[in-house]
């Protein structure tokens, strides 16, 4: 079973086996073989989700899961394994200052996985990639001429060629890759700077037929013969491969295209040559983490078509994508290319792929692809997490389901926050004290940044972070486009809004009713940022009060919108201002419906609330929660209500405003005793209105449940026990 993985059984589970091990054809962390799920033609599988779901911990885990350490620690493959980040350094840009002509993120990630490929498996030969080295010199040798530096060309075409020199502990490991090195170069230097691809790649397919018994190092001068236009001739196929690679836009990714299907020929090869199946049980795997960015899209699109196209392979592709709606663009468009869509791929929840995919391919090549979206993780796996990472401290019991309402499964989420329990139990009474505490990420280190900063770093986009923490507090685009103009550079604008929002889809954090940021854990974390950005929380107020005025009602323009109202009073709570919700709920509790009522009430107590406010809405220092003394009625002797109203109807709607802005708010444990007055005071309210009485009651039970086992709040649906609504 996974070791470290929680939720993810149906890729991982030994017995019955996983989809991973299906796949595969080898059990994990350990080397018995299984039978394959599809043994003509294999799905690329997509996981697909949002930040912080784990699909990078997934990779890590399926690396893991096929590698085995001896007592020395040493690493040694039970199957060939290449685990690649597309969003790494080395494919954003030129190593040192070469020709862009001949170098893409696709040719670095090509030359990347089979190096990895290489490396030893336990019972299996080493594998050599003849047909991919001889295409990745003919790309890169156009760069070498007529340069000086013959140093830096010989590493680099030795690190090229070693993908085709099987290591031996009878011969020194390069000793075949530089001297064919030196003979390329000094073919091509003695060329002359025009004929330099064509002498480099003429001497390179001579090494790579001399001495060699086994027919496969000679494939290469066969394989390129059928280069199109190369008319039987490997030479000429491979420098045609060259000067469409150098030509960029479509005829590029056509080389590009030739180059993956080079690098699956050469594994096939291996995979299908006489007892290969005796000596390799598994399949070789590519693992492709964050595939819509650098070089992920070329090679999934050089996958998919081709086996749409009928070249067949046995690479296990795994590739991971932020996003989970169809169709899923993978990268924008390349070169002059168009993005790649898998508006075909066959969809699976996780669930469904524990014991069998039933996937079968059809026409188009999306539909070669297998998307699995990544679940958030239960209430009760949260509770295992956070069991083991504190299961020598002693932590609120009602922690774990505080943290799965706060982060909605979100694996990242929850580890962080078990982790900084762990580091600072003394604060995990409070989720709001333990994200604002340093977080120590590797033993040893002193306090880093807050646990929230941490999370936010991994979970939106960089440069848009402050952006976003301004516009966290906006509701729909009108909302946001306000704040924008007050808060960020004249430049930004409704077009900013706009993009950002087509940003934040495409990262898997689409919009949701009521809100700019639809996922409500990134929100929270967002808008604690913009609380904590200034010293004195200037900045916080400005936001909220622009929004206040954002949504004031229009001098002479007929009756107040109920939304608007709505929205301005959730922002002046915000501030601390509780005075105008309190005096709304009190006034429509009479007469409006008795759910909208409620709904009007949860909306309000959703407002954010960080640490006690005094009674302008200013901060005051300390941790101090104001909102249960209110609730639990500590504060009435105090509280004059305004004149000419029902003092205790007054009184009562204050202090269930306070009860359920308290036992909501996802930052903090609820309070037991909070939850109890929550349940008395809905239940008093369901005497004072007959008419909305059976809901009231209803709701009194079902809340302060809700509450305390950490799910948001659900009003009750009818069960046709109410005595109808209407004017009390």
């Amino acid at each position: 079973m996974h070791r470290r993985l929680y939720g993810r059984g149906a890729l991982f589970d030994v017995e019955p086996a996983g989809l991973v091990p299906r796949l595969v054809g080898l059990r994990p962390y350990e080397h018995f073989a299984v039978k394959v799920e599809h043994p003509d033609e294999i799905p690329v599988v997509v996981l697909a989700g949002g930040r912080g779901l784990g699909k990078s911990a997934v990779l890590a885990e399926v690396w893991e899961a096929y590698t085995e350490r001896n007592r020395r620690g040493e690493a040694r493959r039970r199957t060939p394994v290449a685990l690649v980040d597309c969003e790494d350094e080395q494919f954003a840009r030129l190593p040192h200052a070469e020709n862009p002509e001949s170098w893409s993120p696709v040719w670095q990630a090509l030359l990347v996985v089979a190096e990895q490929l290489t490396e030893p498996v336990k019972a299996a030969g080493q594998l050599t990639f003849p047909r991919l080295t001889a295409g990745l010199v003919a790309v890169r040798a156009s760069d070498w001429s007529g340069r000086t530096d013959s140093e830096r060309i010989q590493r680099e075409l030795v690190r090229i060629l070693l993908l085709n020199e099987r290591a031996s502990r009878f011969s020194m490991a390069g000793r075949w890759a530089a001297r064919v090195a030196a003979r390329v170069i000094g073919a091509g230097a003695a060329s002359g700077q025009g004929p330099y691809v064509a002498a480099a790649v003429e001497t390179l397919l001579e090494a790579l037929s001399e001495g060699f018994t086994h027919h496969r190092e000679q494939k290469p001068s066969q394989w390129y013969r059928t280069y199109p236009n190369a008319g039987g001739n490997a030479r000429r196929g491979l420098l045609l491969l060259a000067g469409n690679f150098r030509a960029g836009g479509t005829s590029r990714e056509h080389a590009e295209r030739r180059l993956v299907r080079a690098l699956l020929a050469d594994l096939t090869e291996a995979y299908s040559g006489l007892g290969s199946h005796l000596r390799r049980l598994g399949r070789p795997i590519v693992l492709l983490d964050n595939a819509r960015s650098g070089p992920g899209p070329g090679l999934l699109d050089a996958v998919l078509r081709d086996r749409a196209e009928g070249a067949a392979d046995q690479v296990v592709c795994v590739a991971t994508v932020r996003g989970t709606d169809l169709p899923l663009s993978l990268g924008s468009a390349r070169a002059g290319g168009t993005p790649m869509a898998l508006e075909d791929a066959v969809r699976r929840e996780l669930p469904e792929v524990a014991r069998a995919t039933e996937w079968e391919p059809g026409s188009s090549p999306s539909s070669r692809a297998l998307l699995v979206p990544l679940s958030p993780l239960s209430p009760d796996e949260t509770l295992h997490m956070v069991g083991a990472a504190c299961d020598d401290i002693e932590i609120p019991p009602q922690l774990p389901h505080a943290t799965h309402r706060l982060t909605g499964g979100n694996p990242l989420g929850i580890v962080l926050l078990a982790t900084a329990a762990r580091q600072h139990p003394d604060q995990a009474a409070s989720l709001g004290r333990l994200l604002t505490a340093g977080i120590r990420l590797e033993e040893g280190q002193a306090d880093g940044p807050p646990a929230y900063g941490e999370l936010l770093r991994r979970l939106v986009p960089a440069d848009r972070l402050d952006e976003l923490t301004v516009l966290a507090a906006a509701h729909d685009h009108d909302s946001a486009v306000a704040l924008a103009a007050a808060h960020l550079p004249d430049d930004f604008g409704s077009s900013g809004v706009r993009s950002l929002r087509v940003r934040l889809a495409e990262e898997g954090l689409p919009a949701a009713p009521g809100h700019f940021v639809g996922d409500p854990f990134v929100r929270t974390l967002l808008l604690l940022r913009l609380h904590h950005r200034d010293a004195d929380h200037s900045g916080w107020r400005e936001v909220h009060e622009t929004l206040i005025r954002h949504y004031a009602q229009p001098d002479g323009e007929g009756a107040p919108d109920p939304a608007r109202a709505r929205y301005r009073l959730s922002h002046e709570l915000a501030l601390g201002n509780t005075a105008n919700a309190v005096a709304h709920l009190r006034d429509t509790f009479p007469v409006l419906d008795t759910r909208t009522w409620l709904d009007t009430l949860c909306f309000l107590a959703s407002a954010p609330y960080f640490h006690a406010h005094d009674d302008e809405g200013r901060d005051a220092t300390g941790h101090d929660d104001r909102r249960a003394a209110i609730a639990l009625g500590r504060t009435d002797a105090s509280h004059r209500p305004p004149e000419g109203v029902d003092a205790l109807l007054h009184l009562r709607i204050r202090r269930l405003l306070h009860a359920v802005w308290q036992v909501t708010d996802p930052l903090v444990l609820p309070d037991p005793r909070v939850c109890g007055r929550l349940e008395f005071e809905l239940l008093q309210l369901s005497d004072l209105r007959p008419a909305g009485g059976a809901l009231l009651f209803a709701t009194s039970q079902a809340w302060p449940r809700d509450a305390r086992a950490g799910r948001p709040l659900r009003t009750p649906a009818d069960d046709g026990s109410d005595d109808g609504d209407g004017e009390a």
